[in-house]
Formats: structure tokens, C-alpha cells, sequence
């Protein structure tokens, strides 16, 4: 039977999106999947991350630690988890930037039939995080990936954090406030689970 190689693709400033990314690796490990965790290109100045001890702190931590995700990283996985912070009801410029590069291997059609989930923190309970999880979605149509969503799937998603569409984290100082471990974790077994009866 193929092992799942599942890639998570985030972008993290002070460390909330770091952390979700964690459990979803724990937990996809433990459903059976090849996991590989990447990081999108920084795009702040260093100025801005040094204004914020927490962001620079993050920086310093996993800058040599993850390595920075590739268009080729996505056509080497069977599927993604995307997770990001919310900027204003979207993805972070980060995470956007990492889609504008996929259009050499979008338009030989590289990322069809890719499996697709998405996350995502906000510094309260809404704060637009569903709409940055759908906007991933949006692109995710162009590539002609398959979504998987949790749906209503199991009681974690009834939790504070979880939702149809994918875990959102309220992040305060860095830290996850919210009850979304369970939410993460089970969105991330569900890739896995589905993604394993078309591979094998």
C-alpha cells in the first residue's frame, strides 16, 4: 500500500501557525502519510520582524530549521495542507506570493488531481479566517486540485475553532487560545484518509 506524501505548506509570523502545522504533521504521521512541512519565502523587511520580538524570534527559530517551499514541493505531493494567517479576509501576501509562483507548473497541469485542504489564525474567533480558508479553495478550483474539507465529520469540528472548512486558531501573542487542537488534528487525518483510496 502507497504511503500518502502529504506536504504542509504555512506561513507563520509569531508562531500560532507553526504550532497548527505541528498537530497536523503529528496527526498525519499517525494516519499513515509521508510528511514534509514547508515554509513560503518571507516578505517583510527586516525592520518590520525585528519591530516585534515575538516575530523575530519565530524567524530566527525556523529559518534554518524549515525549509522554504517550492512549486515543485506541491507536483511532488500527492496532497497539501495550506495554513496561514488571515490579512483582511485573505491569504498573507506570503502565502499569495507562493501562488503567484505556481503558474509553470500550473499551466502544464501539474497540480491536477491534488488533494487540498487549508487552515487558518486570526486574533479572534472570525476576523475573516473562513473567507482566507475559501479564497485557498478559489485557487485551488484553477489548479484543479480536490478539496477536502471536514465538513461536519466529527465532534472536534463543534468545538471553538473548528468550522466546514477548515480549523481557524485564535492567535494572541503567539499563542493558540482556542480549543482547534482536536479540529487540526482530525482535518489533517481526513486529508490522509481520503486522499489514500485514490492513490492505493
Amino acid at each position: 500500500m502507497n504511503k500518502v506524501k502529504l506536504a504542509i505548506i504555512y506561513y507563520s509570523s509569531t508562531g500560532g501557525n507553526y504550532q497548527m502545522i505541528k498537530w497536523a504533521e503529528e496527526a498525519a504521521i499517525a494516519a499513515g502519510a509521508e510528511v514534509k512541512i514547508f515554509r513560503v519565502g518571507e516578505l517583510a523587511p527586516a525592520t518590520a520582524i525585528a519591530s516585534n520580538p515575538l516575530w523575530q524570534s519565530h524567524s530566527d527559530e525556523t529559518k534554518d530549521l524549515i525549509p522554504v517551499a517550492t512549486p515543485q514541493d506541491f507536483v511532488d505531493a500527492d496532497a497539501v495542507i495550506f495554513s496561514t494567517p488571515t490579512r483582511y479576509g485573505n491569504v498573507s501576501s506570503q502565502m499569495k506570493q507562493y501562488f503567484d509562483l505556481l503558474g509553470g507548473v500550473w499551466s502544464q497541469g501539474l497540480l491536477v488531481n491534488k488533494f487540498v485542504t487549508a487552515m487558518s489564525s486570526a486574533m479572534n474567533t472570525s476576523g475573516g479566517v473562513e473567507e482566507t480558508i475559501r479564497s485557498i479553495y478559489t485557487s485551488a478550483m484553477h489548479f484543479g486540485a480536490l478539496i477536502v474539507t471536514p465538513g461536519y465529520t466529527d465532534a472536534s469540528i463543534y468545538a471553538a475553532g473548528g468550522n466546514p472548512y477548515g480549523a481557524s486558531a485564535q492567535i494572541i501573542d503567539g499563542k493558540i487560545v482556542n480549543d482547534v487542537e482536536g479540529a487540526i488534528r482530525h482535518q489533517a487525518k481526513r486529508i490522509v484518509d481520503v486522499t489514500a483510496q485514490f492513490i492505493n
